[in-house]
Parts: C-alpha cells; structure tokens; sequence
C-alpha cells in the first residue's frame, strides 16, 4: 500500500506563479500520502531562484541547477533525490489545477496499475484553452505514439503523470528539455506497462504569460519517440 508521495516542481523564471501555486500544493491532502515537495531551480534569471533559498520553501527539498539545462534535467534531477512510494510532476506555473492529482492518485493506491496520465484532450471543457497549434501538435504527437508503442492514449504531453516507484526502476532519462514527455511514455511503455488515463481541467498560457515550448520542442518529440522506439 502506498504511503508517501513525491512531487516534482521544475522551476524555471516563475516569479509570478511560484509562491501560488506553492501554497497550493501545500494545502492539497494527495489522498492522505505523506508528501514530499522536492523544487528543482533551472538556473532562473528572475527572483525564482531567491523564493525557493528563503524560508518560505525550508519545509522543502530544494535542488538548484548551476546552468540552466531544461525541464528534463530538472525532473532526473529530482528523481535521483526521490524515494517515496508514488512521484508526481506539477509544473510551476498555473495552467494545471493539482486537486485533479486526486483523481489519478486512486488508480495508483487502490489497484494494480502503475502509470496514470491526466488526459487534458479527454476532458471537452479543456480543449478549448490549447492555443490552435498547440492542440494540432499534441493531437498528431499522440497519434504517432500510439502507433509506434502500441498505447491507446489521448494526451501524451500532459505534465500530469503519476508513477508507482516500481514503474521508473531502471529508467534513465536522457531528454534535457521537453522531449522529456516522450522519452519517459516510451520507456514505461517497452516495459510493458499499460498507461490508464483520467480527464483533467486545463488552463494553458499564452507566450506572452510565460509558455516556453515552442515549435522545435515539437520536431525534438518526434525524433525522441523514433529515437526510442528503434535505437534505445
């Protein structure tokens, strides 16, 4: 039976969320795990870096990167530094609500499975806040996933995955930037594990507030999901 969750926050230049959604976290029960919050600071440039060092976060595990490297990094990062029973990931900005991790976190504590996603394009009230190109990326990402893997999944970008620990044993992730996402599906997915899904609310950002991927994050996804489904 489960009893402690780990929850991933890479941060990178999010002084406008931080402190917000910190509070957050804080306050949601998790379904009555023991929680851990470990931040990982990506060498941001804002006053991030100077939220996460004061006493604010000292009831955290705070890790800090002397360059900055990528989301991905930052979440190896973290997971070399976790050991709880359950990891999640939540992003530092606003765009996902962490009360849906409560929706997911049954699936893990109640049952065998060992992967659950939170679906963003299984929820038809979230559709409408992806940006046009973002919704026809994540579409065709998924699409091209579920043929090369086998999967039968509608939102492989989702930041909202949960893990059982045994499910990451032997998982080295190699992505630096976003093509996180796919590279750790791929590698849940060639081990056999099957990926449930639950809806989830969505709120995404514009550029202009502070998203970060872009149209090349999007041709680093494609060759990730060749990369590790022919030669890793």
């Amino acid at each position: 039976m489960a009893k402690t969750i780990d929850i991933i926050v890479p941060v990178y230049n999010e002084e406008k969320t931080l402190e917000n959604i910190l509070s957050v976290l804080e306050q949601v029960d998790f379904c009555s795990l023991k929680k851990r919050l470990i931040l990982v600071d990506d060498f941001s440039t804002d006053s991030s870096r100077e939220i996460l060092l004061s006493d604010r976060c000292k009831n955290h595990l705070v890790l800090l990167h002397e360059k900055n490297k990528g989301k991905g990094a930052a979440i190896a990062t973290a997971l070399s530094k976790s050991d709880a029973d359950i990891v999640i990931i939540q992003d530092a900005d606003l765009e996902y609500n962490p009360n849906d991790y409560n929706k997911l976190l049954p699936l893990l504590i109640d049952s065998d499975e060992l992967v659950v996603y939170g679906s963003r394009l299984a929820d038809k009230n979230s559709r409408g806040s992806f940006l046009f190109l973002s919704f026809i990326a994540n579409n065709f990402l998924t699409f091209l996933t579920n043929i090369l893997y086998g999967t039968k999944i509608t939102d492989m970008e989702t930041c909202y995955k949960a893990f059982k620990k045994e499910a990451l044993d032997g998982i080295k992730i190699k992505s630096t930037r976003f093509e996180f996402e796919p590279e750790i599906t791929a590698k849940v997915s060639k081990k056999g594990i099957k990926i449930k899904e639950v809806p989830i609310s969505y709120l995404g950002r514009a550029y202009n507030d502070g998203k970060k991927i872009t149209a090349k994050d999007a041709l680093h996804a494609i060759f990730a999901l060749f990369y590790y489904r022919f030669f890793d």
